[in-house]
């Protein structure tokens, strides 16, 4: 939990939760591998989110060995203004796969949506339209 509570702080001494060579990954940003490339991952987070929290008594957690899942729910605010999740477009669910070496993290994969605030138009269409055929089928069954 206090990787999380550190993210939502934005304190800086998140990056002393991983090994020196540790990885991670994030949908539409791809790779970093160690804690440089991670630190310059957090803080380009950072120019785009303002306000981030992540709500920590409603997780899910599974540990197996070295391993823990984490699945949950955030919410927040873009560096434009827009808060998040809108519930329609953008939900605010997650999923991170970390790895531990010891006590700290060697490899965390991050399951989002990054576009927090429905901002990027095709994704958004794209999300919608699936949204409308499920509801015809939804009414479609009711009848």
């Amino acid at each position: 939990m206090q990787y999380f509570r550190l993210v939502d702080a934005g304190d800086p001494a998140v990056i002393d939760l991983f090994v020196d060579d540790a990885q991670m990954f994030y949908p539409k940003f791809g790779h970093a591998r160690g804690k440089a490339e991670i630190g310059a991952f957090a803080r380009g987070l950072a120019r785009g989110v303002s306000r981030l929290q992540h709500e920590l008594d409603d997780f899910n957690v599974i540990a197996v060995g070295s391993y823990v899942v984490v699945e949950g729910a955030e919410h927040g605010r873009t560096s434009s203004g827009i808060d998040f999740p809108d519930g329609t477009s953008s939900f605010g669910v997650f999923c991170n796969v970390f790895e531990f070496e010891g006590d700290l993290i060697k490899q965390v994969h991050i399951y989002v949506d990054p576009d927090f605030a429905s901002t990027h138009a095709d994704g958004v269409a794209w999300g919608e339209s699936v949204q409308a055929d499920i509801a015809e089928l939804r009414r479609a069954d009711k009848t």
